[in-house]
């Protein structure tokens, strides 16, 4: 009886064989560590840092969301490779997909009680800047140590992923003098705060408001009394705070002559500080601080417009004026 053929099996292809391997890679006794930089965590875990403090101000841990799984190929029982439906959790340009957290803790080390606001930079791998979020820490006494989380915004479709979280600027002023959180009307009864500014080619321009949030009429006549202040607090030498523009632009009513007016309660005054980055000779002169008196006699409010005014010495203020 003659014997029956052996069976022939296909050789395996070079795709089931990179498989197989893989399989036996992953399913091995042992799980090969990844190195972590400082300020940057595994997908899917809370990760400790160790990046230094910046002036009082450290990230403590990062929490990153899991690695997306990767699309199934069409043809498999029961998979597809469509997206998912807008707004499902893990589907591209929803929170699932980017949100990111990190912890954070605001040590106060000085003698007096301090307001911090620290913008918070979220990087990719390749240190380029995904999202920033400022965050204001109101009253950190001396010798206090408070404690936060900040979370990313949602990013776009495609966007890179973020890996890192650091503190990028901290910037701090004696909480007596810090401008009031919205909604909260200090004693004086007056409220003073700076916009985030404009800039174009150079020129800077930084919007000044004060509210009458009590509940008595303010009378204004003149300009903000302004004090440059360093990244210590102190006094910046050799920068002429000029009435005007002082012919460093034409801004429109920028240069308007002031004009006594009474600002009733619920009503609100602007002026405006302008100012070139221009650098040439000597050394370029910066001035985060800016010490306001609204009119004379106030209590100092001290806003945080970071003045880079390059080496042109001079910075203008437009007068008060009500807000229409």
């Amino acid at each position: 009886m003659p014997r029956p053929a052996p069976l022939l099996l296909p050789a395996p292809s070079a795709a089931a064989l990179a498989a197989v391997l893989l399989l036996t890679t992953a399913c091995g006794s042992g799980h090969a560590g990844r190195g972590v930089d400082a300020g940057a965590a595994p997908s899917g875990a809370r990760s400790a840092v160790t990046d230094p403090p910046v002036d009082g101000v450290r990230v403590t841990s990062v929490t990153l969301p899991p690695d997306p799984a990767p699309s199934p190929t069409r043809g498999g029982p029961g998979v597809h490779a469509d997206p998912l439906p807008a707004g499902t959790p893990g589907s591209p340009g929803t929170p699932g997909a980017t949100g990111v957290s990190a912890a954070y803790e605001v040590t106060n080390r000085g003698s007096v009680a301090m307001t911090y606001t620290i913008v918070f930079t979220f990087a990719d791998a390749a240190g380029g800047a995904m999202d920033n979020r400022t965050r204001t820490v109101p009253g950190v006494g001396p010798g206090r140590t408070v404690r936060g989380t900040v979370t990313m915004g949602t990013l776009p479709p495609g966007a890179s992923r973020v890996t890192r979280v650091k503190a990028l600027r901290v910037t701090k002023v004696p909480a007596s003098e810090a401008p009031a959180a919205p909604g909260v009307c200090p004693p004086s009864g007056i409220r003073v705060t700076a916009d985030d500014g404009d800039a174009a080619m150079g020129l800077r321009v930084v919007g000044l408001r004060l509210d009458n949030c009590g509940t008595r009429a303010v009378s204004l006549d003149g300009y903000p009394d302004l004090t440059l202040l360093d990244g210590d607090r102190e006094p910046v030498d050799g920068v002429r705070v000029l009435h005007g523009s002082g012919g460093i632009a034409t801004v429109s009513g920028f240069d308007d002559p002031p004009r006594p007016f009474t600002l009733a309660p619920g009503r609100s005054a602007s002026a405006a500080l302008m100012w070139r980055n221009t650098t040439g000779s000597g050394a370029a002169v910066d001035a985060p601080h800016v010490r306001v008196r609204a009119l004379p006699g106030a209590a100092p409010v001290t806003v945080t417009p970071h003045l880079d005014l390059g080496t042109t010495g001079k910075l203008g203020v437009s007068a008060w004026k009500p807000v229409r």
